[in-house]
């Protein structure tokens, strides 16, 4: 049988058999000329030699880039919303000459989810920067804050806006949801943060659907930041979740996302959006204040058993000015029957200056420092424990806290703000129920 392998081009889908196997692949760029570089259905790339190929049949062949724009129809009678393009999956696609995934615009993202020109019209696009979540950290939530809040506030009735879609990688997504909630106040128009856990050329990418209800979202009369990303592993609905009670919970389910302490803000499907607690509304009267503060000089510490306290020591000599500890159960440390003993290092770390406070690192359920004796010595050093606040959210807070000068030089004043429901971080009304 006389082979064709000269016709293959990169980015061809083709059926390739081998002595031992049969593959179903995408053709890679490849530096060897007798290696045929494949893509496998998997996500893993190997190279197989051109001498070993005894058939190979093209299914599909590589489309052509076209760099032609979407047409944004405007429709007078539908909202207009913003969209914010951070970078993650769901900005990336597969290059077929790596098989690695690069950037792509904002064309290729909204050319998934047709249906959004049907719930608004996309009238501003803005790309502060393109990373991947976990390169993120202050200065880019900051800059982030920075264009909501100008796009919050436009005057111009051509080109106000209802509310906010930003695109995000899923990794470090609940930190930069925690930071918009702090960052903004007095919030007057929805943002939705969404993502994907597969990229947007995939056929099983969750793009489109989180696009959709994101842009549901982003029309409601919901003030309040918010992460929109499906509900469960079907691909019918959607939950806006609040920006300080969320986190990620799985590496790769679609669903990764889940409320921690708290219940969804509300469910949304292609064709409507069901609340499903109070909410502050919109209100274009108000302004959005930018409050971007933060101190970088902020760590999480997860206890575990046999630790050493002295990395606090550490903490303490590189300037650090606030501690986040991951406490074990209702809010324990090794104490006085461990070899560690962290009580006197917490006491002396916290007389330094340093504030410190407690999270539980169950990540359900709510710190109780009195129960037991051991949560009582641990409160006599001054440690500040944070109810039933994530760590993330936690962290973001205590750094936007100590970002305050005025705040920062009064110990008081710090503990009343760390203990002050100010974007919803607390649940008071926390239940058994609002487990998982």
């Amino acid at each position: 049988m006389a082979l064709k392998i000269k016709e293959l081009g990169v980015g061809d889908k083709v059926h390739l058999k081998t002595r031992e196997k049969e593959w179903q692949c995408t053709i890679l760029e490849s530096y060897d000329p007798e290696v045929i570089l494949i893509k496998l259905t998997s996500g893993y790339n190997i190279g197989i030699r051109e001498n070993e190929i005894l058939d190979a049949k093209i299914i599909e062949k590589a489309k052509q880039k076209e760099k032609t724009q979407i047409k944004h129809e405007h429709k007078k009678t539908l909202p207009n919303i913003a969209l914010i393009i951070t970078g993650g999956t769901i900005s990336s696609r597969l290059d077929p000459k790596t098989g690695g995934v690069i950037s792509t615009d904002a064309e290729e993202i909204l050319k998934i989810a047709p249906e959004i020109k049907d719930i608004c019209n996309i009238v501003k696009i803005e790309k502060p920067f393109m990373k991947w979540s976990e390169n993120m950290s202050f200065l880019d939530w900051k800059k982030i804050a920075e264009v909501c809040e100008k796009l919050l506030n436009e005057k111009d009735k051509e080109k106000q806006i209802e509310g906010i879609i930003i695109t995000h990688g899923t990794d470090f997504l609940h930190y930069t949801a925690a930071a918009l909630s702090f960052y903004l106040r007095d919030l007057n128009k929805p943002i939705a943060l969404t993502y994907s856990q597969r990229s947007i050329d995939r056929g099983s990418t969750d793009a489109a659907l989180n696009l959709i209800c994101a842009a549901r979202y982003a029309v409601s009369d919901i003030a309040e930041v918010a992460i929109v990303g499906h509900k469960d592993l079907n691909d019918t609905a959607c939950l806006a979740m609040p920006g300080t009670k969320t986190r990620k919970m799985h590496s790769s389910r679609r669903d990764t996302f889940k409320v921690i302490n708290d219940t969804p803000i509300a469910e949304i499907t292609k064709d409507k959006l069901t609340i499903l607690k109070d909410f502050n509304a919109r209100n274009k009267e108000v302004n959005v204040k930018l409050d971007a503060k933060y101190n970088e000089k902020v760590a999480i510490v997860q206890i575990y058993p046999g630790q050493n306290p002295n990395i606090l020591d550490f903490y303490a000599k590189e300037g650090y000015k606030g501690i986040v500890l991951e406490l074990t159960g209702l809010g324990h440390v090794p104490s006085k029957e461990s070899k560690e003993n962290w009580l006197p290092t917490i006491k002396k770390t916290i007389q330094k200056g340093i504030t410190i406070v407690g999270t539980a690192q169950t990540i359900y359920g709510e710190l109780n420092l009195n129960v037991y004796s051991a949560g009582r010595e641990l409160l006599d050093t001054g440690i500040i424990p944070l109810k039933d606040m994530t760590s993330e959210t936690a962290f973001i807070k205590l750094s936007w806290i100590l970002g305050h000068s005025t705040w920062a030089k009064d110990k008081e004043k710090i503990k009343e703000k760390l203990l002050e429901n100010i974007s919803h971080e607390f649940n008071d009304k926390l239940g058994f129920e609002d487990f998982n």
